[in-house]
């Protein structure tokens, strides 16, 4: 009984399909003068796509820049606040101390490798460079882009990187 209602549901299933599909008398043939127009639309369409990456380069930047900012502001901020060497009469407060003051020190080292990367994507937009994988030279997805802008090797070659890298470590 169970084998029916499965076999009822595939016809069903099957019938929808064929009344979605155009018969060959409703199919559409393409004349030549028809061509021509397809042809720019397909022309327009690299267009549009090409225009829209460039708004969301241009969004990508302005959030560069921002994101630049905030570190520039976070890192003076930091700076001003860092204490200076201090003798502590214990040792303990002493190492903790020199501990968390070197720990500040490391984020800068990150926050100032993170602007340099930064400025680079913003040269690399300036220059028209910007979202073309710098290994096997395609176009870096834009999504790639908006969720790492500062990235310069498309998902595939990044992923081969990161495996070459694992083989070197064993």
């Amino acid at each position: 009984m169970k084998k029916k209602k499965n076999t009822i549901k595939l016809q069903k299933q099957n019938t929808k399909k064929a009344k979605s599909e155009p018969s060959k008398r409703e199919s559409f043939k393409i004349k030549k003068s028809d061509s021509k127009f397809l042809a720019r639309i397909k022309k327009g369409g690299k267009t549009v796509y090409k225009t829209l990456r460039a708004k969301k380069i241009q969004e990508i930047k302005k959030k560069l820049l921002a994101r630049k900012e905030t570190l520039l502001a976070e890192a003076e901020e930091a700076l001003n606040e860092l204490p200076g060497q201090t003798i502590f009469p214990d040792l303990g407060d002493q190492a903790t101390a020199e501990t968390e003051r070197n720990f500040m020190l490391r984020l800068r080292g990150r926050e100032r490798r993170l602007l340099k990367k930064i400025d680079d994507a913003i040269e690399r937009i300036d220059s028209g460079v910007f979202g073309i994988c710098e290994k096997c030279g395609m176009e870096i997805d834009i999504r790639r882009l908006e969720a790492r802008p500062v990235t310069t090797l498309c998902i595939e070659c990044k992923t081969q990187q990161e495996e070459e890298e694992k083989l070197i470590e064993k």
